[in-house]
């Protein structure tokens, strides 16, 4: 446990700096860093790294060869050109600690219809006590704590004894190959922190991912002779449906996981986005589904693929119009495998003790129906991937807010726990 002593120390620090903290995670939020422009973002990120005395690695998702390695998604209609990552880089001299990466992604959703905010996406407002805006929640205030709990053990006189990386990620809404892409460029370290908004809770596991698309063809004729022709969209309902019923049978199965067995339904399908047809007065002759469905951690990312195959091969042959023309799946995206933290590491242990210290009750832990990206590091590294960070509220949804008062208690946490985990000393 932090040293009562120094986390006073700590805690002089972050209230400190905790007004110039929400002006930053406000000045992150008015960046719309949705996929494909966060690079104006992350060349800010790199000046304030720059200017905290970081040295700075900037570069793009295409100078990364990812393609061969575990954990990699494919990707369809990005370009990683623009796909810009950063990492900060401080080393101790005559490093004692354990060393440490800090992580946090920038990526945002789309905001959906602007009107539907009670004020514009990214134009941050702080409503009470709450900060709101797109990307406000999930996760830029999780680089805020990072960035400002390091700042905080600067104020307090102090320097880590172990070399700290803070990275700065895209693609963790979409592909994960943002995170990856630090793996394949070399950082390792003795722990992860990634400061996801879980309200002060620890992630023992989340579940994977896969995105696909389903393309259903269909024979266009004017709609007055519709019984003539086939409509593709309702073709790609029925398929939807089906997929539908499929998860409902493994949300039964799902029922005796160890660590997703108490949760209702913990297996999500969504079709998120569909287009289709030309023109209202014709049977359309397309339609496209992108759809997003999990899977349980130790389920196999193959295994999971025949399954959505075989469910909609069945439906499809269900179908006059489909069993003759086969549905398309491509997978495009998320291909993510589930996660469980192994229970009784050292890292969650000095997390704890940080935790408890400043909150006064123990950490509780969560199982989590979304992905994140602790798996690169704790399932293909075994790096001990701690998933922790303040509360949020209506993440991908409207008026998404950061809450300031558990935001500064977690910040103060995170200084506590780097320096309990990394030592500090006298900065010199």
């Amino acid at each position: 446990m932090p040293d009562p002593a120094l986390l006073q120390r700590l805690r002089q620090a972050v209230d400190a700096g905790f007004a110039k903290q929400t002006e930053f995670l406000a000045d992150l939020v008015r960046f719309p860093s949705i996929r494909g422009q966060e690079a104006p973002l992350q060349d800010w990120l790199a000046r304030q790294l720059a200017d905290r005395g970081y040295s700075v690695d900037r570069y793009a998702l295409a100078e990364v060869d990812m393609a061969g390695l575990p954990g990699f998604s494919p990707v369809v209609d990005a370009d990683y050109a623009r796909a810009v990552q950063v990492v900060g880089i401080r080393r101790a001299a005559a490093p004692t600690g354990r060393s440490l990466i800090v992580q946090g992604h920038v990526d945002v959703v789309p905001t959906g219809p602007a009107e539907l905010w009670s004020t514009p996406p990214f134009n941050p407002a702080v409503q009470g006590e709450w900060l709101r805006g797109r990307g406000a929640g999930d996760m830029k205030q999780g680089v805020s704590a990072a960035v400002f709990a390091l700042d905080a053990i600067r104020a307090a006189g102090l320097e880590p004894t172990a070399d700290i990386t803070v990275q700065s990620v895209t693609e963790e809404e979409c592909t994960g190959n943002g995170a990856l892409s630090t793996l394949a460029r070399g950082y390792r370290a003795d722990a992860v922190l990634i400061p996801e908004p879980t309200d002060a809770t620890i992630t023992r596991a989340h579940v994977g991912v896969m995105w696909f698309r389903l393309r259903v063809h269909g024979v266009p004729v004017h709609v007055a002779r519709a019984q003539s022709g086939s409509n593709a969209i309702m073709s790609a309902y029925h398929l939807v449906l089906a997929l539908q019923r499929y998860t409902e049978a493994l949300n039964q199965a799902a029922r005796r996981d160890p660590w997703f067995g108490s949760i209702v339904d913990p297996i999500k399908f969504n079709p998120g986005v569909i287009r289709g047809g030309d023109w209202a007065s014709s049977t359309p002759a397309w339609c496209e589904v992108d759809c997003r469905i999990g899977l349980l951690p130790g389920a196999s990312l193959e295994e999971a693929r025949a399954g959505v195959r075989c469910c909609v091969a069945e439906a499809a042959r269900s179908d006059t119009f489909l069993a003759n023309n086969p549905p398309e799946i491509t997978w495009n995206g998320f291909q993510a495998d589930g996660y469980v933290l192994d229970p009784g590491s050292d890292a969650e242990r000095v997390l704890a003790a940080a935790h408890q210290a400043v909150f006064g009750t123990a950490m509780e832990e969560r199982s989590s129906t979304a992905v994140n990206d602790t798996r690169f590091y704790g399932l293909y590294h075994r790096i001990p991937a701690l998933c922790y960070g303040p509360r949020g509220e209506n993440h991908h949804g409207f008026d998404e807010g950061a809450h300031l008062p558990t935001l500064r208690r977690v910040t103060l946490a995170i200084a506590g726990f780097v320096a309990d985990w990394c030592g500090v000393r006298a900065a010199h």
